[in-house]
């Protein structure tokens, strides 16, 4: 298995504008992955617009297997120079990085990236070249696991801008600050809602420009089972648990005639935690050879409902959310945001009487729904899924 490109981004709107600025394409090809942050002038609807269709132009474009040249100077000629202020109506930064690691950027006015290469900042070497007039900065190296590459807009740079700092956020300050946080975090999403985070704390509140920070980062692929529901026929209660204990990686068991199947299949007993961290969500339990054991429906519920607060909020941090905390929903919803890239969910198909009529099609089930649910979460997040129904 080929190594798994982590993406994740946040933005802020200017203050007072319902609309950003700011626009980011992240397309997954057979080959890897695609990047586009593109940054329009200005801020409102007409920077969104601007930002947009760059965006929209570069990303289908490199899609449809174009180059980068090729992309640039169609960008270039759709998009002219502001006759009036002399600046770009778009500026924009373009990452290609290919299943092995191996990348290819290239910028427009846009803030250099920064990469982290064991801790420290390193700064590959660039050259300039011109497309229509435009000077482009173009580089190329290599992302190996656990190296951090992020991108930012001008609004991440000019943080603090007549709030906490004079002349904000310095390229070597938020340079200083990945390189802490880098060592930290595992994650892309964490990084980027992290720095997005400082970002608003240093507006004050009030973001004086449009701000988007890109994360990406190289991972093993960390994989993760997730055993739910019994199977339709009792006689594959054991050919389920023969796949859940087959599959590398983390193994979890979520609902108690699950469990109860595990237990015995696994001839190893169930013991219950009793105490219970959060009052809304049923208590955990511990069977050998299975990193987590939860109730069903309610705590996936409940750990779909915390990723989707995650995912659409940038200002919620982990311990507002309470992803530390230890009961169930809190734990699972933790594990497959940070330790997981690619999610296996082994579904049995029989019906639960106590979550719905038995006559009514399996289809139209709770678990199948709250499924679905989790399957969207996790594709938000960019992880692989894959879904067997027993």
């Amino acid at each position: 298995m080929s190594y798994f490109i982590d993406v994740a981004y946040n933005s802020l709107n200017k203050n007072g504008e319902e609309l950003c600025g700011d626009k980011v394409e992240v397309i997954k090809t057979s080959e890897g992955v695609i990047i586009v942050m593109a940054d329009g002038l200005g801020s409102g609807v007409k920077a969104n617009i601007l930002a947009t269709l760059t965006s929209k132009i570069a990303g289908t474009m490199l899609k449809e297997g174009l180059s980068i040249y090729e992309t640039v100077d169609t960008i270039a000629h759709t998009l002219p120079v502001c006759s009036v202020r002399q600046l770009a109506y778009c500026t924009f930064t373009i990452i290609k990085i290919l299943n092995d690691g191996n990348v290819h950027a290239i910028e427009y006015d846009n803030p250099a990236y920064f990469l982290i290469k064991d801790g420290i900042i390193t700064v590959p070497e660039k050259k300039e070249i011109t497309i229509e007039d435009k000077h482009i900065t173009e580089s190329h190296f290599k992302l190996e696991v656990n190296d951090v590459l992020t991108v930012v807009s001008d609004g991440a740079i000019h943080a603090g801008v007549g709030a906490i700092l004079n002349l904000g956020w310095q390229w070597n300050n938020v340079a200083d600050y990945l390189e802490a946080l880098a060592p930290v975090e595992s994650c892309s999403a964490n990084i980027s809602k992290d720095l997005i985070q400082t970002c608003q704390k240093l507006y004050a509140g009030k973001p004086g420009d449009d701000t988007t920070v890109v994360s990406v980062t190289i991972r093993q692929p960390e994989i993760v089972t997730i055993f739910t529901g019994p199977p339709k026929k009792t006689e594959n209660d054991k050919l389920v648990i023969q796949k859940l204990i087959k599959n590398t990686g983390i193994k979890v068991v979520c609902g108690g005639t699950a469990a109860n199947i595990a237990a015995r299949e696994l001839n190893e007993k169930i013991t219950v935690d009793l105490e219970y961290y959060d009052p809304s969500v049923p208590p955990t339990a511990k069977i050998k050879g299975i990193d987590l054991v939860t109730e069903g429906v309610l705590t996936l519920s409940k750990a779909v409902e915390k990723m989707n607060t995650y995912i659409n909020s940038s200002l919620d941090d982990k311990i507002s959310l309470n992803l530390d905390g230890k009961d169930g929903a809190s734990r699972l919803a933790r594990l497959l945001i940070e330790n997981c890239t690619h999610l296996r969910l082994l579904v049995g198909k029989a019906i639960n009487p106590a979550h719905q009529n038995p006559d009514f099609p399996y289809e139209l089930s709770i678990k199948v729904r709250v499924v679905e649910l989790l399957i969207q979460a996790m594709k938000s997040l960019g992880k692989e899924v894959e879904i067997e129904y027993i």
